[in-house]
Protein backbone atom coordinates (compact mmCIF):
# COMPACT_ATOMS: atom_id res chain seq x y z
CA UNK A 1 0.00 0.00 0.00
CA UNK A 2 1.08 3.32 -1.00
CA UNK A 3 2.67 5.42 2.22
CA UNK A 4 1.33 8.83 1.14
CA UNK A 5 -1.85 10.55 0.96
CA UNK A 6 -3.49 14.07 -0.01
CA UNK A 7 -5.06 16.25 2.98
CA UNK A 8 -6.24 19.31 3.32
CA UNK A 9 -3.96 21.38 5.68
CA UNK A 10 -5.05 25.16 6.72
CA UNK A 11 -1.98 26.94 8.15
CA UNK A 12 -3.58 30.06 9.26
CA UNK A 13 -6.57 31.92 8.37
CA UNK A 14 -7.79 31.89 4.40
CA UNK A 15 -4.77 30.06 3.85
CA UNK A 16 -5.10 26.20 2.78
CA UNK A 17 -3.48 23.56 0.39
CA UNK A 18 -3.98 20.26 -0.41
CA UNK A 19 -0.36 18.25 0.41
CA UNK A 20 1.32 15.04 0.63
CA UNK A 21 1.09 13.30 4.10
CA UNK A 22 1.94 10.40 5.25
CA UNK A 23 -1.32 7.80 5.99
CA UNK A 24 -2.18 7.29 9.38
CA UNK A 25 -1.25 3.66 10.84
CA UNK A 26 -4.60 2.39 12.73
CA UNK A 27 -3.79 1.89 16.61
CA UNK A 28 -4.91 -1.56 17.98
CA UNK A 29 -8.38 -0.50 18.31
CA UNK A 30 -8.60 1.37 15.27
CA UNK A 31 -9.46 1.63 11.66
CA UNK A 32 -8.48 3.07 8.85
CA UNK A 33 -11.19 4.53 6.21
CA UNK A 34 -11.07 5.89 2.51
CA UNK A 35 -12.97 8.83 3.20
CA UNK A 36 -15.58 8.85 -0.08
CA UNK A 37 -17.07 12.10 1.24
CA UNK A 38 -16.95 14.48 3.55
CA UNK A 39 -19.28 18.05 4.76
CA UNK A 40 -18.52 21.35 4.97
CA UNK A 41 -19.68 22.69 8.44
CA UNK A 42 -19.91 26.01 9.61
CA UNK A 43 -17.46 25.48 11.71
CA UNK A 44 -14.52 24.75 9.02
CA UNK A 45 -15.98 27.60 7.89
CA UNK A 46 -15.32 29.84 10.88
CA UNK A 47 -11.77 28.00 11.39
CA UNK A 48 -10.39 29.07 7.90
CA UNK A 49 -11.84 32.68 8.14
CA UNK A 50 -10.77 33.35 11.72
CA UNK A 51 -8.66 30.63 12.98
CA UNK A 52 -10.54 29.67 16.13
CA UNK A 53 -14.04 29.15 17.62
CA UNK A 54 -13.93 30.19 21.15
CA UNK A 55 -11.06 28.79 22.91
CA UNK A 56 -10.17 26.54 20.25
CA UNK A 57 -7.30 28.23 17.69
CA UNK A 58 -4.97 26.92 15.10
CA UNK A 59 -1.57 27.13 16.81
CA UNK A 60 -0.05 24.75 14.34
CA UNK A 61 -1.01 22.86 10.90
CA UNK A 62 -4.39 21.50 11.03
CA UNK A 63 -6.58 18.89 8.90
CA UNK A 64 -10.47 20.29 8.70
CA UNK A 65 -13.63 18.50 8.32
CA UNK A 66 -15.43 16.05 10.53
CA UNK A 67 -18.81 14.89 8.65
CA UNK A 68 -17.88 11.88 6.67
CA UNK A 69 -18.49 8.61 5.76
CA UNK A 70 -16.40 6.26 4.08
CA UNK A 71 -15.05 2.38 3.73
CA UNK A 72 -12.97 0.45 6.02
CA UNK A 73 -9.60 -0.75 4.55
CA UNK A 74 -7.51 -1.56 7.46
CA UNK A 75 -8.45 -2.61 10.79
CA UNK A 76 -6.68 -2.73 13.88
CA UNK A 77 -5.61 -6.31 15.54
CA UNK A 78 -8.05 -5.86 18.60
CA UNK A 79 -11.00 -4.38 16.09
CA UNK A 80 -14.29 -6.64 15.95
CA UNK A 81 -16.92 -3.69 15.47
CA UNK A 82 -16.14 -3.62 11.79
CA UNK A 83 -14.28 -5.64 8.90
CA UNK A 84 -12.37 -4.58 5.57
CA UNK A 85 -14.51 -3.16 2.87
CA UNK A 86 -17.26 -2.42 5.40
CA UNK A 87 -19.26 1.21 4.30
CA UNK A 88 -19.15 3.06 7.45
CA UNK A 89 -20.56 6.67 8.97
CA UNK A 90 -17.98 8.07 11.13
CA UNK A 91 -19.05 9.73 14.68
CA UNK A 92 -16.19 11.88 15.16
CA UNK A 93 -16.21 12.29 18.81
CA UNK A 94 -13.89 10.06 20.53
CA UNK A 95 -14.64 9.80 24.21
CA UNK A 96 -12.88 7.89 27.12
CA UNK A 97 -16.08 5.61 28.07
CA UNK A 98 -14.96 5.96 31.47
CA UNK A 99 -15.92 9.31 33.15
CA UNK A 100 -19.25 9.73 34.95
CA UNK A 101 -20.64 11.05 31.74
CA UNK A 102 -19.96 8.24 29.71
CA UNK A 103 -20.91 5.95 32.22
CA UNK A 104 -24.60 7.77 32.31
CA UNK A 105 -24.93 7.53 28.59
CA UNK A 106 -24.23 11.34 28.65
CA UNK A 107 -20.64 10.41 26.36
CA UNK A 108 -21.32 13.80 24.27
CA UNK A 109 -19.77 15.58 27.82
CA UNK A 110 -17.28 13.78 28.12
CA UNK A 111 -14.21 16.28 29.19
CA UNK A 112 -11.16 14.46 27.62
CA UNK A 113 -13.83 13.76 24.14
CA UNK A 114 -11.21 14.26 20.65
CA UNK A 115 -13.11 15.60 18.13
CA UNK A 116 -11.93 15.50 14.58
CA UNK A 117 -11.00 18.45 13.70
CA UNK A 118 -11.15 20.70 16.38
CA UNK A 119 -7.50 22.32 17.40
CA UNK A 120 -5.10 20.61 17.93
CA UNK A 121 -7.42 17.20 16.22
CA UNK A 122 -6.97 16.51 12.66
CA UNK A 123 -9.92 15.98 10.90
CA UNK A 124 -10.63 14.28 7.50
CA UNK A 125 -10.19 16.45 4.37
CA UNK A 126 -8.29 13.66 3.40
CA UNK A 127 -7.73 10.82 1.61
CA UNK A 128 -8.16 8.37 4.51
CA UNK A 129 -8.16 9.10 8.30
CA UNK A 130 -8.09 6.37 11.55
CA UNK A 131 -11.04 6.26 13.80
CA UNK A 132 -11.39 3.98 16.97
CA UNK A 133 -13.62 1.46 15.93
CA UNK A 134 -16.05 1.58 18.03
CA UNK A 135 -17.43 4.81 16.66
CA UNK A 136 -17.54 3.46 13.14
CA UNK A 137 -20.86 2.70 12.30
CA UNK A 138 -21.79 0.20 8.97
CA UNK A 139 -24.40 1.83 6.75
CA UNK A 140 -26.42 -0.78 4.55
CA UNK A 141 -25.73 -0.80 1.02
CA UNK A 142 -29.04 0.76 0.00
CA UNK A 143 -27.39 4.12 2.09
CA UNK A 144 -25.50 6.18 0.11
CA UNK A 145 -22.20 7.69 1.61
CA UNK A 146 -23.78 11.08 1.08
CA UNK A 147 -26.23 9.85 3.57
CA UNK A 148 -23.81 8.53 6.04
CA UNK A 149 -21.59 11.59 6.00
CA UNK A 150 -25.09 13.80 6.84
CA UNK A 151 -25.69 11.24 9.96
CA UNK A 152 -23.64 13.77 11.76
CA UNK A 153 -25.62 16.90 11.22
CA UNK A 154 -28.51 15.31 11.22
CA UNK A 155 -27.67 13.68 14.10
CA UNK A 156 -27.71 17.15 16.16
CA UNK A 157 -31.62 17.32 14.98
CA UNK A 158 -32.53 14.31 16.45
CA UNK A 159 -30.57 14.98 19.61
CA UNK A 160 -32.65 17.89 19.81
CA UNK A 161 -35.77 15.70 19.24
CA UNK A 162 -34.87 13.96 22.94
CA UNK A 163 -33.68 16.74 24.52
CA UNK A 164 -36.99 18.55 23.75
CA UNK A 165 -38.99 14.91 24.37
CA UNK A 166 -40.67 15.99 21.17
CA UNK A 167 -43.84 13.75 20.62
CA UNK A 168 -45.96 13.24 17.55
CA UNK A 169 -48.92 15.83 18.33
CA UNK A 170 -46.67 18.56 18.99
CA UNK A 171 -46.64 21.72 16.88
CA UNK A 172 -43.00 22.35 16.17
CA UNK A 173 -40.87 25.84 15.47
CA UNK A 174 -37.39 25.85 14.02
CA UNK A 175 -35.98 29.15 14.00
CA UNK A 176 -33.07 29.11 11.75
CA UNK A 177 -33.24 26.80 8.39
CA UNK A 178 -29.61 26.43 7.68
CA UNK A 179 -27.91 22.82 7.38
CA UNK A 180 -28.77 22.26 10.87
CA UNK A 181 -32.63 23.87 10.44
CA UNK A 182 -33.46 21.73 7.53
CA UNK A 183 -31.91 18.77 8.69
CA UNK A 184 -33.86 19.12 11.96
CA UNK A 185 -36.89 19.30 10.42
CA UNK A 186 -35.86 16.02 8.79
CA UNK A 187 -35.37 14.62 11.96
CA UNK A 188 -38.79 15.91 13.29
CA UNK A 189 -40.16 13.73 10.44
CA UNK A 190 -38.27 10.71 12.09
CA UNK A 191 -40.21 11.57 15.51
CA UNK A 192 -43.24 11.56 13.84
CA UNK A 193 -44.32 15.37 13.65
CA UNK A 194 -46.30 16.66 10.80
CA UNK A 195 -46.86 20.27 11.61
CA UNK A 196 -43.77 22.13 11.31
CA UNK A 197 -43.32 25.64 10.91
CA UNK A 198 -39.36 27.59 10.26
CA UNK A 199 -38.13 31.24 9.86
CA UNK A 200 -35.03 32.42 7.84
CA UNK A 201 -34.80 35.35 5.64
CA UNK A 202 -32.36 33.11 2.86
CA UNK A 203 -34.46 32.69 -0.07
CA UNK A 204 -32.87 29.77 -1.08
CA UNK A 205 -33.37 27.59 2.62
CA UNK A 206 -37.21 28.94 2.49
CA UNK A 207 -37.46 27.61 -0.99
CA UNK A 208 -35.97 24.12 0.37
CA UNK A 209 -38.00 24.35 3.68
CA UNK A 210 -41.08 24.95 2.01
CA UNK A 211 -40.36 21.47 -0.68
CA UNK A 212 -40.03 19.26 2.69
CA UNK A 213 -43.83 20.44 3.81
CA UNK A 214 -42.66 23.29 6.22
CA UNK A 215 -44.97 26.50 6.72
CA UNK A 216 -42.02 29.63 6.03
CA UNK A 217 -42.04 32.68 8.45
CA UNK A 218 -39.66 35.28 7.38
CA UNK A 219 -38.76 37.34 10.05
CA UNK A 220 -38.04 40.49 8.00
CA UNK A 221 -41.10 40.99 6.65
CA UNK A 222 -43.96 39.10 8.97
CA UNK A 223 -44.21 39.15 13.07
CA UNK A 224 -43.41 35.89 13.37
CA UNK A 225 -45.62 35.78 16.87
CA UNK A 226 -48.43 36.97 14.95
CA UNK A 227 -48.02 34.71 11.96
CA UNK A 228 -47.65 31.61 14.37
CA UNK A 229 -50.76 32.30 15.91
CA UNK A 230 -52.35 33.09 12.80
CA UNK A 231 -51.14 29.70 11.32
CA UNK A 232 -51.98 27.76 14.60
CA UNK A 233 -55.56 29.23 14.77
CA UNK A 234 -54.41 30.46 18.23
CA UNK A 235 -53.91 27.00 19.62
CA UNK A 236 -49.91 28.14 19.47
CA UNK A 237 -46.39 26.11 19.29
CA UNK A 238 -45.67 23.37 22.05
CA UNK A 239 -41.45 23.02 21.09
CA UNK A 240 -39.25 25.66 19.27
CA UNK A 241 -35.84 24.34 18.09
CA UNK A 242 -33.45 27.50 17.85
CA UNK A 243 -30.93 26.86 15.46
CA UNK A 244 -29.41 30.59 14.09
CA UNK A 245 -27.74 31.33 17.22
CA UNK A 246 -29.55 34.78 16.54
CA UNK A 247 -29.64 36.80 20.33
CA UNK A 248 -32.77 38.52 19.46
CA UNK A 249 -34.07 35.14 18.40
CA UNK A 250 -33.33 33.53 21.25
CA UNK A 251 -34.72 36.10 23.97
CA UNK A 252 -37.52 35.84 21.79
CA UNK A 253 -38.33 32.22 21.83
CA UNK A 254 -39.40 32.26 26.11
CA UNK A 255 -42.23 34.01 24.40
CA UNK A 256 -43.15 32.72 21.77
CA UNK A 257 -43.41 28.84 23.14
CA UNK A 258 -46.75 27.74 24.59
CA UNK A 259 -47.20 27.57 28.38
CA UNK A 260 -45.85 24.46 29.69
CA UNK A 261 -44.10 24.21 26.29
CA UNK A 262 -40.09 23.33 25.97
CA UNK A 263 -37.28 25.21 24.12
CA UNK A 264 -34.18 23.77 23.04
CA UNK A 265 -31.31 25.41 22.05
CA UNK A 266 -28.84 24.72 19.62
CA UNK A 267 -27.27 28.02 17.67
CA UNK A 268 -24.24 28.86 19.18
CA UNK A 269 -24.51 33.22 19.84
CA UNK A 270 -21.62 34.94 19.15
CA UNK A 271 -22.36 37.40 22.86
CA UNK A 272 -23.21 35.51 26.45
CA UNK A 273 -25.07 38.06 27.69
CA UNK A 274 -28.59 37.52 26.10
CA UNK A 275 -32.14 38.49 28.15
CA UNK A 276 -34.29 36.13 29.20
CA UNK A 277 -37.50 36.60 30.80
CA UNK A 278 -37.61 34.57 33.39
CA UNK A 279 -41.08 35.77 35.93
CA UNK A 280 -42.49 34.24 32.25
CA UNK A 281 -40.33 31.68 31.83
CA UNK A 282 -41.00 30.49 35.42
CA UNK A 283 -44.49 31.35 35.44
CA UNK A 284 -45.49 29.59 31.92
CA UNK A 285 -43.27 26.53 33.57
CA UNK A 286 -41.07 26.66 30.49
CA UNK A 287 -38.65 24.17 30.12
CA UNK A 288 -35.29 24.99 28.19
CA UNK A 289 -32.71 22.38 27.02
CA UNK A 290 -28.92 23.11 25.69
CA UNK A 291 -27.99 20.87 22.82
CA UNK A 292 -24.40 19.79 22.85
CA UNK A 293 -23.65 18.02 19.91
CA UNK A 294 -25.21 14.33 20.24
CA UNK A 295 -25.63 11.13 21.86
CA UNK A 296 -26.31 7.38 20.99
CA UNK A 297 -27.97 8.73 17.82
CA UNK A 298 -26.17 6.72 14.64
CA UNK A 299 -27.37 3.47 15.26
CA UNK A 300 -31.23 5.08 15.63
CA UNK A 301 -30.57 7.52 12.54
CA UNK A 302 -29.26 4.52 10.24
CA UNK A 303 -32.38 2.30 11.17
CA UNK A 304 -34.63 5.27 10.60
CA UNK A 305 -33.44 6.97 7.78
CA UNK A 306 -33.11 3.31 6.15
CA UNK A 307 -36.40 2.59 6.26
CA UNK A 308 -37.96 6.04 5.47
CA UNK A 309 -38.78 8.01 2.03
CA UNK A 310 -36.53 11.10 3.48
CA UNK A 311 -34.11 12.88 0.95
CA UNK A 312 -31.73 14.23 3.24
CA UNK A 313 -29.95 14.97 0.24
CA UNK A 314 -31.60 17.23 -0.79
CA UNK A 315 -29.16 20.28 1.36
CA UNK A 316 -26.74 19.64 -0.71
CA UNK A 317 -26.11 22.37 -3.07
CA UNK A 318 -22.65 22.07 -4.40
CA UNK A 319 -20.24 19.14 -4.90
CA UNK A 320 -16.14 19.52 -5.22
CA UNK A 321 -12.70 17.73 -5.45
CA UNK A 322 -10.54 17.90 -2.49
CA UNK A 323 -7.89 19.26 -4.63
CA UNK A 324 -10.70 22.26 -5.15
CA UNK A 325 -10.86 22.87 -1.21
CA UNK A 326 -10.69 26.49 -1.47
CA UNK A 327 -12.70 27.24 -3.78
CA UNK A 328 -15.38 25.10 -1.97
CA UNK A 329 -14.50 26.72 1.33
CA UNK A 330 -15.12 30.43 -0.23
CA UNK A 331 -18.55 29.11 -1.74
CA UNK A 332 -19.71 27.97 1.80
CA UNK A 333 -18.10 31.21 3.05
CA UNK A 334 -19.38 34.33 0.80
CA UNK A 335 -22.71 32.43 -1.30
CA UNK A 336 -24.66 31.64 1.55
CA UNK A 337 -27.74 32.87 -0.09
CA UNK A 338 -26.81 30.15 -3.17
CA UNK A 339 -24.96 27.39 -0.78
CA UNK A 340 -26.66 24.97 1.66
CA UNK A 341 -24.30 22.13 2.11
CA UNK A 342 -21.01 21.42 0.40
CA UNK A 343 -20.11 18.08 0.01
CA UNK A 344 -16.09 17.55 -0.27
CA UNK A 345 -15.01 14.51 -2.61
CA UNK A 346 -11.20 13.39 -2.08
CA UNK A 347 -11.69 11.07 -4.81
CA UNK A 348 -12.62 13.64 -7.51
CA UNK A 349 -14.27 10.97 -9.94
CA UNK A 350 -16.89 10.22 -7.13
CA UNK A 351 -18.63 13.65 -8.10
Amino acid sequence: MISQMKAAVLDKPFSIEVRDVLIPEPKRNEALVKVYCIGVCGSDVHYYEHGKIGRYEVREPIILGHELAGEVVKVGEEVTEVSVGDRVAVEPGVTCMKCKYCKQGRYNLCPDVVFMATPPVDGAWADYVTVRSDFLFKIPDEMTYEEGALLEPLSVGYHAMNRGNVKPSDILFITGLGPIGLLTVQAAKMFGVTKIYGSDIVPLRKQVAEQMGVTVIDPLKENVSEKLKEYTNGVGVDVIIETSGNSHVISNTIKQVNRGGRVVLIGLPTTTDIPIDIPHLIDSEIDVFGVFRYVNTYPALIQSLSRSKLDIEKIITHKYALTDIKEALEVARTQKDESIKVMIYPDGRNI
